[in-house]
């Protein structure tokens, strides 16, 4: 893999103006990233990043593997063993094809594996609508594994942020050692957009052991051999020691195991949590809508519609689902008379937003389209008039 840590490397692409749909900027992010193995299997609305990453992965060439698996139990067991092998590994599905993924999921983040999985989501429960967008996924991202965990979800709202969230969601798996996942919706998928590549990337490479360290020891995140490099591997899903055998009647196994596969990343929110803020430094807020992915283009819309009728509106973006940003919206919404929630689910996030801020409210759609502002405005009217 190279140089260890932080580096900063020549883009792939020639720096400049694309113009690119959401799918087409997640390959090139994750390629931006140091991606060299894709193992996937094709599910409306991801397949384009599938299609996109194998015409780029045969063009550059430089030992990129894509492998197109069976299905997507395969294709996430296939990226965990390209992870131990010293691979930047990626896959790309959508929420039945998540569900499928699920519990060798909760195997990378037993072995905490880097791995990047782009949920390109679309409007469910099981087959649902495969072309329309929805944000029903957000619980099963982070609940959908077995166990006590931390896992990383990320949320773009453009074209241009698919391209550097991935890249994002790279520098974070192969920083914690852990799965990060991307979580869009058909609607950005399928946009197209410009974005803007820079002539230079800073990603983050795993730490390699110095000398004969353990895999899973004491260092927060510890040093991740490979396979074939002169290590003694086990990597197992069952509770086990810093050198990876399997205590699954030890006390205090678990309990190591489980503590720092948490404390890894909540001893780190500040460099994990990510939130966009405008209009929220003035006192006494009107009102505060909180948004995420698509939905939040709408919103911010919406916000300074309110504003410019005399509104004391308030927009916050949450580019980090998991995870939650509980402090700063407790913050703000402490600040807020009233708090409204808008997303294409039955309240999924709403429900974190009230641990904190139980004044919160609401605004939801499920019927596959998506939430234009005219919707979220007038919802914020009747908001504050309640």
């Amino acid at each position: 893999m190279g140089e260890m840590g932080w580096i900063t490397v020549e883009s792939v692409l020639k720096p400049g103006r694309y113009f690119l749909q959401g799918d087409e900027a997640f390959a090139e992010g994750a390629i931006a990233a140091g991606c060299n193995y894709y193992g996937g299997y094709p599910i409306t609305p991801s397949s384009e990043i599938m299609e996109r990453i194998c015409n780029r992965f045969a063009e550059l060439g430089g030992g990129r593997v894509f492998i197109q698996m069976e299905d997507e139990i395969a294709s996430i067991a296939s990226c965990v063993g390209a992870s131990w092998a010293g691979a930047k590994a990626m896959t790309a599905t959508s929420g039945p094809g998540l569900s499928l993924m699920l519990e060798n999921l909760g195997y990378a983040i037993m072995t905490e594996t880097p791995v990047v999985i782009v949920d390109v989501q679309r409007a469910g429960p099981s087959t649902g609508q495969a072309t329309r967008p929805s944000q029903g996924d957000m619980m099963q991202a982070r609940w959908g594994a077995s166990g006590d965990y931390q896992i990383i979800a990320l949320s773009p709202w453009s074209v241009e942020e698919a391209y550097t969230e991935t890249i994002r969601a790279f520098n974070l798996a192969e920083r914690f050692r852990l799965p990060v996942i991307l979580l869009t919706e058909e609607a950005v998928g399928h946009l197209r957009e410009n974005v803007d590549v820079p002539a230079k990337t800073q990603i983050y490479n795993r730490l390699r052991p110095q000398d004969r360290e353990p895999p899973f020891g004491q260092a927060e995140v510890p040093p991740m051999p490979a396979f074939g490099q002169g290590h003694k591997l086990l990597v197992t899903g069952s509770t086990h020691d810093e050198w990876g055998y399997r205590r699954t009647s030890s006390a205090q196994a678990q309990e190591t195991v489980v503590a720092r596969l948490s404390t890894k990343v909540t001893n780190h929110l500040d460099e994990i949590i990510e939130v966009e803020e405008r209009f929220c430094d003035e006192d006494g807020l009107d009102i505060l809508v909180i948004a995420f992915g698509f939905t939040a283009r709408s919103a911010w819309r919406a916000v300074k519609a309110a504003r410019q009728e005399g509104t004391r509106a308030g927009f916050l973006r949450l580019k980090t689902i998991w995870p939650f940003p509980e402090e700063t919206v407790r913050q703000l919404a402490l600040r807020s008379r009233a708090v409204l929630v808008p997303e294409m689910n039955r309240g999924q996030v709403l429900r974190e937003v009230q641990r904190v801020a139980p004044q919160a409210q609401g605004y939801h759609r499920t019927d596959g389209e998506v939430i234009v502002p005219t919707e979220i405005h007038q919802t914020m009217q009747e908001v504050m008039r309640s």
